[in-house]
Order: C-alpha cells, then structure tokens, then sequence
C-alpha cells in the first residue's frame, strides 16, 4: 500500500474504527452498553407484558359479570313468567269453579 491509500476516507475511517475497537476503554462501554440496552428491553417486555395480561384479566372479569347479569335477567324472567302463567292459572281455576 502507497502513503496516499492510507489517506483515502474508507481506509482512514476503517482504521480509525480498528483502533477504536481494540481499546479497551471503548471495549468496556460497548459491553456496558449492551448490558445496559438488554436489561432495558428485558424490562420493557416485561412491562408490555403485564399490560397484557392485565388487560385479559379485565376482559375476562368483563365477560364473566356480563354473563351472570344475563343469568340473572333470565332467571327474573323466566320468575316472571312462571308468576303469570300461576295467575292465569288461578283466574283460570276460578272462572272454572264459577260456571
């Protein structure tokens, strides 16, 4: 290689980027960095996570007294209708015991 290859950008960033790699302060801030950037993924999941499962829980608690309040609108009606068709039965049997 010619002294003026050593002063193209690519070769000059390539090295520069080398250089950088091999130290061993720049070594100790990437590691910490990564360190630092997963732990902060792992908690950000972790977070979403929860958000989720909270949400399926409110869904199902939802679903569920949604599905006891429809129970006990047909167990009103279905009372309801039992009472009616008892006094149209009584009136039944008195209107009987009339004629």
């Amino acid at each position: 290689m010619a002294l003026d290859d050593f002063l193209e950008s690519e070769v000059a960033i390539a090295v520069g980027a080398t250089a950088a790699l091999l130290s061993p302060r720049v070594r100790g801030v990437l590691r910490s960095g990564a360190v630092y950037g997963l732990a902060g993924a792992l908690i950000a999941g972790d977070a979403v996570s929860s958000v989720a499962r909270g949400i399926g829980r409110g869904a199902q608690q939802a679903a569920s007294s949604a599905g006891d309040v429809a129970q006990e609108a047909a167990g009103a009606a279905s009372g309801a209708a039992q009472g009616a068709v008892e006094r149209a039965r009584g009136t039944g049997d008195a209107t009987q015991s009339e004629t």
